[in-house]
């Protein structure tokens, strides 16, 4: 009898811990849906936010100003944990902006950057062909320029494409914070997991 009870409260343990990540990575995919709501126009302008929680302005972003915002409607501020960690280790971060330093404004604005601080703190998942391997909630990067270094990311949502066979994607590519089927459209260059 006791070792039913154990085995029953293990199952249980280990459903509610999966119920509880997937739980997370469901409201991501909620909230970056939430987001294509907002009329945005892209704009990669450089801005003076304030720190912590700082934002461009609500009508205006990027692709990682998806990412950034849907996280912080988990509250979740990824300028502060990029930033926080990029001062600590800055010499682990891509130097090719020419900064010296921390740059509070713009550095989690950045694609390697997220790149990097999502594979020192998330989940670095495989980058592969199979549709199955992405998920809801799951972070995609893409190189959009053949090798050149022009870099996007966006978010896995719980809505299929028009043939069921993949996830969409809630990305800002130059129309807006907009619902698209794109996974497969440029090069994956990175595909991440991360709940802090």
């Amino acid at each position: 009898m006791k070792k039913t009870q154990i085995t029953l409260f293990s199952f249980l343990f280990i459903t509610h811990l999966a119920w509880g990540q997937q739980s997370f990575y469901q409201k991501l995919s909620n909230a970056s849906i939430e987001l294509t709501k907002q009329n945005v126009v892209y704009d990669p302008s450089y801005y003076a936010i304030g720190y912590p929680n700082g934002d461009v302005p609500s009508d205006k972003g990027v692709c990682t100003d998806v990412v950034i915002r849907a996280y912080r409607k988990l509250g979740i501020d990824l300028q502060k944990e990029v930033h926080l960690d990029m001062k600590a280790h800055f010499s682990k971060y891509p130097q090719k902006w020419g900064a010296k330093k921390t740059d509070k404004n713009i550095d989690h604005r950045r694609v390697p950057n997220l790149m990097v601080f999502f594979a020192r703190y998330g989940k670095v998942k495989p980058d592969s062909d199979n549709p199955d391997d992405y998920q809801p909630g799951d972070i995609v990067c893409w190189d959009i320029s053949d090798g050149r270094g022009v870099t996007h990311i966006g978010l896995v949502v719980n809505q299929k494409s028009a043939d069921g066979k993949r996830y969409l994607m809630v990305h800002n590519i130059g129309g807006g914070q907009v619902l698209a089927d794109c996974l497969f459209e440029f090069k994956i260059i990175g595909h991440y997991q991360y709940q802090k």
